[in-house]
Order: C-alpha cells, then sequence, then structure tokens
C-alpha cells in the first residue's frame, strides 16, 4: 500500500489515549503480530545477529473538532496523530510488509504501544517490554516520534508538580480581612516568566531546561477572596540529571516563595547515546542532522530497560497536537527510504 493510504487509513481509526483497542486490532491484522493487550510485538530477538527495535505508540491526544473525516490534500494527510505518530506507524508496517527480513544483516523488530500521550504510569511501553523479555536484548531502539526526518538523541525529562499557595477567604468587598492565595502566587509567576531557559551543553548538543506553569486553580466564588491556589508547574530538564534532582529544585522552588509543592507525575531523562555503533552506522548511511530531542520520549524508559535508543520520524514536530493536524507525503517516503538503506546496508 501506498504510504500516505495507509497514514490515511490509520488516521480514520480514532485512537485517543486509552482508547487504542481498534488501532491495536488494525495493526495486528496488518502485521501478523502478536497482540499484547493493546500492544503489538512483530518478530523477536533471538541473537543470531544484533536487533533493531522500531518503536511507535498507538495513541493520539484528545480529539479535536475537525479531527475527522481524515483526508489528502495538496501533498499532505490530515487527520489526528498524522504527524505524532500515525505516519511513522505506516512506515512501520510497510517495512514489515516489504523487506526480505531473512536477507538483513540486522534483526527487525517492531513494537506499537499503547496510552503513551497519559501519565508515565499507565504507558503501555513497560508492559510490553515485560510481557516479551527477549526485546530487552535489541542492540538499538528507535523511537519514531516525530523529528522532521532529523535524529535526535537523548530527551529532556519531565517533573509535573503542584504548587500551593494558602491564604484565607473573605469577602471580595472587604480583602484586607482575608489573604488572597492567587495574589501569593504572584510572585513566583513573575519570577519564572522573567527566566531564560537554561542551556546545557552534552557534546556538540545543546538541550533547555524550562520551568512553564501549565494550569492555575484558584476558584471559590466570583465574591469570595481565594483561600488557596494550585498551580501545575512543569519542569523540563536535561539529560545527566535525575528524578530526585530535579524533585529537590522544584521543592526549594516552592518554599523560597512561600508554597508547598506535591510531585504527580515524573518522567526521566534520556541519556545520550552518541557511542552506539549502530546509530553511527544510522547517521553515516542517511546523513540525517543530529539534534538534541527537546522534549520527552520512551528514549527515557526504553535506555532504563537496558535498550540504547535515539528518535527519527517523518512527522513534523510543529503539528504534533496542533488543530489540523498533518503530514507531508514526501516526509512519509523519505523516511521509509532513509530506515530501509540502514537496514539493508548497516555492517553489524
Amino acid at each position: 500500500m501506498d504510504l500516505a493510504a495507509r497514514t490515511l487509513q490509520l488516521c480514520e481509526i480514532r485512537s485517543p489515549v486509552g482508547e487504542e483497542a481498534e488501532i491495536a486490532a488494525y495493526v495486528a491484522r496488518e502485521t501478523g503480530g502478536e497482540r499484547i493487550g493493546n500492544a503489538v510485538v512483530c518478530g523477536a530477538v533471538s541473537g543470531r545477529c544484533p536487533a533493531v527495535l522500531l518503536a511507535g505508540h498507538l495513541d493520539t491526544v484528545p480529539l479535536q473538532d475537525g479531527d475527522f473525516p481524515a483526508r489528502r490534500e495538496n501533498g499532505r494527510v490530515y487527520g489526528r496523530g498524522a504527524s505524532d505518530m500515525k505516519g511513522a506507524l505506516a512506515v512501520m508496517i510497510e517495512l514489515w510488509k516489504r523487506l526480505d527480513r531473512d536477507a538483513l544483516a540486522l534483526e527487525l523488530v517492531l513494537l506499537f504501544y499503547d496510552r503513551e500521550e497519559g501519565p508515565i504510569a499507565q504507558n503501555g511501553l513497560r508492559a510490553a517490554l515485560e510481557k516479551r523479555p527477549d526485546l530487552r536484548r535489541a542492540s538499538f531502539a528507535l523511537c519514531l516520534e516525530p523529528t522532521d526526518l532529523s535524529l535526535q538523541v537523548g530527551c529532556c525529562g519531565s517533573m509535573h508538580a503542584t504548587v500551593t499557595f494558602h491564604g484565607r477567604s473573605a469577602h471580595s468587598a472587604r480583602p484586607w480581612q482575608g489573604e488572597n492565595a492567587i495574589h501569593k502566587a504572584g510572585a513566583l509567576l513573575s519570577h519564572l516568566a522573567a527566566q531564560p531557559p537554561r542551556d546545557v551543553r552534552i557534546g556538540e548538543l545543546l538541550y533547555r531546561e524550562v520551568m512553564t506553569v501549565t494550569r492555575i486553580e484558584g476558584f471559590t466564588g466570583r465574591n469570595v477572596v481565594p483561600a488557596r491556589c494550585d498551580l501545575n508547574l512543569n519542569f523540563r530538564f536535561a539529560p545527566g540529571r535525575s528524578v530526585e534532582e530535579a524533585e529537590a529544585e522544584v521543592q526549594a522552588l516552592a518554599r523560597r516563595f512561600g508554597a508547598t509543592a506535591t510531585v504527580t507525575d515524573r518522567a526521566p531523562s534520556g541519556p545520550v547515546v552518541l557511542d552506539n555503533a549502530l546509530l553511527q552506522e544510522l547517521r553515516a548511511l542517511t546523513a540525517a542532522p543530529l539534534e538534541a530531542k527537546q522534549a520527552w520520549t520512551d528514549v527515557a524508559q526504553l535506555a532504563q530497560a537496558g535498550i540504547p535508543a535515539a528518535n527519527f520520524g517523518p512527522g513534523e514536530q510543529a503539528q504534533a497536537h496542533q488543530r489540523g493536524e498533518s503530514c507531508p507525503e514526501e516526509a512519509l517516503h523519505r523516511a521509509y527510504t532513509m530506515l530501509e538503506r540502514f537496514l539493508r546496508e548497516a555492517v553489524p
């Protein structure tokens, strides 16, 4: 099947996070892979030669107006997940169906998994690796996240924390009788707004650490001075910093401004594996630009499972999670060609 047509079929299947059963059935049917819950595994790591694991998540962020019907128009495929990352899933399926896998010097294994777009505790990758421990013996893995066809190594860790300010309620006509918790949060908000990204260099790569408030809640009634204000603080931290170090920094910041912090989600950073021989082969054979991954991906979880990994995919980063999401058809074909060359010509 044409790659764009395959992407279109995948985009026509609704698969917001937590609702991956239908798309998992489609992938299992098309590839003949093993169904593990709402994950699908194609192939196995036998140890006869170095194994390359291609990993892609089946879910999307929640649906938005205009996501359906999916369509092809002006050289692009439009639909929820087109760039993040159903175009990549199409490339994975077509590689599996078209390649003579017995003739490859590398062992090809595919992992399609669920719940990537939600909290890490529910992410389906780890469960699939537990059910299939042979996958942990892969020599190299690629997460086919949207990278604009760049080879993006490592990944930033991500931590979410609820930062809470406490005050005292009062009538809004007499605010001096209370203490406005939202106003107390203002100093922290001003501080964060004034902070530039913190640059962290690892070899030739630049990662940027940032703290961002993504939600604020403090409403009791429109004529009531709020006695509590909760901020959701998201900390993106560079490879090399542990989850414990990141949490310590968040806690210190909260104390500095008179608040408390409760970590609600923590995802580790992914290591930078520039010395991996297969990554070097991929870079040499495809001439893919090398970049830092300024986001979190399952490269981190693969590393925790002992699998060196990087990110490479046809999706456009700027399209991920956008309304009217799309992916260029030309990028799908380039991704297929680059991965095919790597799998055919890499010298283990």
